[in-house]
């Protein structure tokens, strides 16, 4: 089993920046790749970002490329998502999510581990 817990969230005014951290342990952190999704009140989960247990190669959504970057400490067991450039349309509950797996899992089927999420706000 891994633990997942994320934290960082909070309300940014629209152009602000935020940093997500997601605190992983049970086992060995760096065999996990690791992603980042978002549920939007009424919408389904998507994928934000992802990255290998190695920090390559990473993987982005359209919608966040140029803005979000995710990285990992893997001494710390711990996965960041900094958000800069926040957007209305970027507010919704964070989710990270661990697969045992090489490459970089962008479905959210692909993955097997979830934490409780980390509320962003963002308003317009």
């Amino acid at each position: 089993q891994v633990q997942l817990v994320e934290s960082g969230g909070g309300l940014v005014q629209a152009g602000g920046s935020l940093r997500l951290s997601c605190a992983a342990s049970g086992r060995t952190f760096s065999n996990y790749a690791m992603g980042w999704f978002r549920q939007a009140p009424g919408k389904e989960r998507e994928f934000v970002a992802g990255i290998s247990w190695s920090s390559n190669p990473t993987a982005y959504a359209d919608s966040v490329k140029g803005r979000f970057t995710i990285s990992r400490d893997n001494a710390k067991n711990t996965v960041y998502l900094q958000m800069n450039n926040l957007k209305p349309e970027s507010a919704a509950v964070y989710y990270c999510a661990a697969k045992n797996t090489a490459g970089v899992p962008t479905t959210l089927k692909m993955y097997d581990y979830w934490g409780q999420g980390t509320q962003v706000a963002v308003p317009s």
